[in-house]
């Protein structure tokens, strides 16, 4: 690289920042990330442990910072914590300390089947939430992804605690569709999109290759376990979603996906510079076991 660059994380502790962290240090950008925990540093990096991310501590640590990628979020709400509150007034604050910090470029995960149309908590918080960033003046990128896939991912960690107990239930058919994307992937077009200019001002779903049904996806994920799979009744799996909080799937989980939502997979691969891996090949492999 010619230019040494300075990234800064938030939500450091997510499965997707994880991943981008080792990405970005083992490509010797220099990262400050930052996490309501504590956490261990790698290579180029400094972290900072910050329960509010007060301005007044993080500015003058992350000031002049080439970009800040956006990784708070929540995907079920109580009453304690709700989507507003972390979706779009925490947005707002980061957007506020990029502002603060002359940091140009901000990247968000948003999700996948948010638009103007949204008619649900989840999805609404983020459309509002990527409002806020689109109209905030600062140069952007906005990924909606579908499931993101790779060593202890949400979906493989709910699978094994099933397979544990020797049944996978599926809400519903499972006859809706998913494009699952490699982490591996993810966190080579959110680094492209920190370096190169064709990715300003875009919003792109970020999607894998292949759309499959979720009856094929646990199939194959489950392959080598024989463990039965069983289809819960819709009603009950909503059911158990709105009454306990143990539930595997939240009520916006289900949302997402009966959504059947489906993105443009082809308009990401042209943007970017990147020869995206077929999840349904790796599980094939034994690759993501």
């Amino acid at each position: 690289m010619v230019k040494t660059i300075q990234v800064v994380v938030t939500g450091a502790s997510g499965f997707i920042a994880k991943n981008l962290r080792k990405f970005l240090s083992d490509n010797n950008v220099n990262l400050i990330s930052i996490s309501r925990n504590d956490f261990k540093s790698l290579r180029n990096e400094s972290i900072i442990v910050s329960k509010t991310y007060d301005e007044k501590n993080l500015i003058s640590k992350i000031k002049n910072s080439d970009a800040l990628v956006h990784l708070i979020g929540i995907g079920k709400q109580t009453v304690d914590i709700d989507y507003n509150s972390v979706n779009v007034e925490f947005t707002k604050n980061i957007i506020n300390l990029c502002k603060k910090s002359k940091i140009k470029k901000i990247i968000y995960i948003s999700g996948l089947g948010v638009s103007s149309k949204s008619l649900t908590g989840y999805f609404i918080s983020k459309y509002n939430a990527e409002k806020l960033i689109i109209n905030s003046g600062l140069d952007y990128t906005i990924f909606r992804p579908s499931y993101v896939v790779g060593k202890d991912d949400y979906l493989s960690k709910l699978f094994k605690k099933q397979i544990k107990n020797h049944q996978i239930q599926i809400p519903g058919s499972g006859n809706y569709l998913i494009q699952p994307i490699y982490i591996n992937d993810v966190v080579k077009v959110i680094f492209e999109s920190i370096i190169q200019t064709k990715y300003r001002k875009k919003v792109l779903d970020l999607v894998g290759p292949d759309t499959v049904t979720f009856s094929q996806y646990v199939k194959f994920l489950s392959q080598k376990t024989k463990t039965p799979i069983k289809k819960i009744k819709l009603e009950d799996s909503y059911h158990k979603a709105i009454t306990s909080s143990k539930s595997d799937y939240g009520i916006d989980d289900l949302n997402i996906l009966v959504g059947n939502f489906i993105g443009n997979h082809q308009k990401l691969k042209n943007i970017s510079q990147i020869k995206y891996q077929s999840v349904m090949e790796l599980l094939k492999s034994g690759r993501l076991s």
